[in-house]
Parts: C-alpha cells; structure tokens; sequence
C-alpha cells in the first residue's frame, strides 16, 4: 500500500537513529540517545505489537546469576570475566531501579534461592563446597557474603533441605517496566512503529537503506537491538533461545515469596502474589528450542506441570491459568555484543537470558558507540 506524503514527510524522511526491535534494550538506547541529540529524529522499528522477543514475556527476576550458574561459567570464562559478568548484571539492575523506579517497577527484594534435587547430590556437593569460593570472588561487588545457606521453610519437596539463598535478588513487574519505558520513550518524541519487520539493509556510507515488510526508507544510523532475532540480519555468535513459561491460578494459602532456581538455572519459578509462575527446561531439548518460533512443546510443558507437583506445590492443588513462551539471545560467551558493524551500523545484542538486568546498560553502551 502506498504511504501519504504526510506519511512519508513526517515518519520516514531525515531519520537521524533507527533502532530496530522496542525492548528493553531498544528503548534506552533511543532514550539515552534523545537526551544526547535533543533535535535528533529517532524512529524505533517493531516485528510485534508488542515487543517481540522476551522483553514483555521474561519471568521479572532482577537477578545476577545463581550459585550454580556462576560456577558453571567459571568452567568456560576466566575467573575476571566472571566477575566483569556479574558486576555488569549487578550494576545493569541498579541503573534500571534508577531510570523507572522500584515504585514503578514494583520491585519487591524478597531474595533468591536455588534448590537443587534429590538426585542431584553430586551436584550440590559441589556447590556447597565451592560457596566459600564464590563469595570471596564476588566480595569486591557486593563487600559482605553473597550465598549462604538456608533451611527448607517452604514446603517444597523431593529437594536437600538446604536451600543456597542470596539477599540481593529482588523481582520487578515485567508489564510496568515495559509500559514506563514505553511511556518515557514517547514523552521524549520517539517515534515508535509497530509490526515493521526489518528484512534488510544497506549501508552506502554516507546513509543506511532500511527496508521493512512495508517500506524502504533511509536513516543516518541504524542500530540493531533484537537480541535473539539479531541472526536474522547479522552474522555472528548468537542464537536464538526459546523460554517456555505458565503461570498458575491464584492459589489459596500459599506463602512462597522470591525468586527461585533449580538445575544451573534452567528452571526458574517465583510468586506474583499467591500465583507461580514457572518457566524453563529448554535443556531438555536444545535443539528444538533453538529457535524463534513463539509456542509450546508438550515434552517441556509436562515437565514444568511435574516438577510443580512434586517439588514446588506438592501439598496444593493448582490449576493451570495460562502459558506462553520468549526468545532470548544466547552465544559460546555470555557477554553482550555490542559493536560497530560498518560506519554507520551498530548492534547490542546477546544478552543470554539476562535482559532485565544487562538490557538498560547494553543499550546505554550501544548509544555510546555512537
């Protein structure tokens, strides 16, 4: 369909920034860049209505990284890259309590635990016997112990009594994050479109073509910020990580208050008041959930409806109220990407399941590329 003059002169003509993808990421750059280039015509581009990869759907854990998970990296990144990663996170969340506040953002720091099964004692031998380890890595962040060890208080079952608990983890509303950056992003006349697939693009060196599903237009700049659908436009090492996720009824009497992990991180569940939302188990089939196809699979789904019953919510009956699923961005390292891909093209990307913490300062440094 063509567009109006209107249409052209006003959204698609001297565009200084476009910024592909509205999420987390997506959003600050084009606010950080709007308070650096107050005249600057910034146009923000969206597959989705909303959007699309994980920013709307992720579980809202204002989290660092679980003991596990961090041992885990300490096997493929240096002991200093482990620590850049886990101050990186730490400060990504402070900014992003800053920039939107816990009011807004209903941040709630009830702590984070990590449970570990019964079948898994090997495992959890060894996550006790390195805590000590950890936290002496992790002293110079946080100045006092990180991970301590805490009785089972909850009622979960089919799990060593001991939990592995951490006092700095909070939990934030995902929909009012999305809906105050969006808010912020519009006061600041950003312009912002939505279902724009961006198929391709080119840059000339003095401008960069973009063309969408339903136009080609020029920008200055253009800057990539769709983490898990960042292969779809650029060659690199990312893929895309599909996150499965359900929440429950509310559920009466129930006291679980946090943020959970169990199993390196691969399942996680909390509370959003007496309901639990549960997501993960993509190890179960990797390849299958290397993907950015939005649904369900029925081997994961089982899995996360049996470990509610005999781990999470034995003693209670629960009912299923709804499921959806994210992409994530994930590589061989677990630090973002943010880089110059020709002069007048950009990326932040990558985030590896971390958005909520890392995806305010990835868009921060990527504005700073600029």
């Amino acid at each position: 369909m063509p567009l109006s003059y209107w249409e052209l002169k006003n959204w698609f003509t001297n565009v200084d920034f476009t910024i592909v993808g509205s999420g987390i990421v997506g959003l600050h750059c084009a606010i950080e860049l709007k308070q650096r280039f107050p005249k600057a015509k910034i146009l923000v581009l969206e597959k989705g209505i909303l959007p699309q990869g994980a920013s709307t759907k992720n579980a809202g854990f204002a989290c660092f990284g679980s003991l596990s998970e961090i041992l885990d990296d300490l096997k493929t990144h240096t002991e200093d890259e482990v620590v850049s990663l886990v101050e990186k996170r730490w400060n990504g969340l402070q900014l992003l309590r800053k920039n939107l506040g816990d009011k807004i953002l209903d941040f709630r720091q009830y702590g984070g635990y990590e449970l570990f099964l019964q079948q898994d004692e090997a495992f959890f031998d060894e996550c006790v016997n390195q805590l000590s380890l950890v936290n002496q890595i992790l002293s110079p962040i946080f100045k006092e112990k990180v991970f301590i060890k805490k009785s089972n208080v909850f009622g979960f079952q089919n799990i060593f009594n001991y939990l592995l608990y951490n006092s700095f983890e909070g939990q934030i509303d995902t929909g009012n994050m999305m809906q105050a950056l969006l808010k912020k992003a519009i006061a600041n006349d950003i312009l912002i479109l939505n279902q724009q697939n961006v198929t391709t693009f080119h840059d000339s060196g003095a401008k960069v073509e973009v063309v969408t599903n339903g136009i080609s237009f020029y920008t200055n700049k253009l800057l990539l910020a769709t983490n898990g659908f960042a292969s779809e436009l650029m060659k690199g090492d990312i893929k895309p990580a599909r996150a499965q996720v359900l929440v429950t009824k509310p559920i009466e009497g129930l006291s679980v208050k946090g943020t959970f992990h169990l199993d390196r991180g691969y399942y996680y569940f909390r509370n959003i008041e007496n309901r639990i939302l549960f997501g993960g188990g993509r190890n179960l089939d990797f390849e299958g959930e290397t993907t950015t196809h939005l649904g369900q699979t029925k081997i994961i789904q089982e899995q996360l409806e049996q470990l509610l019953k005999s781990v999470i919510l034995p003693q209670f009956d629960f009912e299923i109220e709804h499921r959806w699923s994210g992409i994530m961005g994930v590589g061989n390292h677990k630090r973002p990407i943010v880089k110059q891909l020709s002069d007048n093209v950009a990326c932040g990307v990558r985030l590896g399941g971390m958005g909520v913490a890392i995806g305010g300062l990835t868009g921060k440094e990527l504005a700073d590329l600029l």
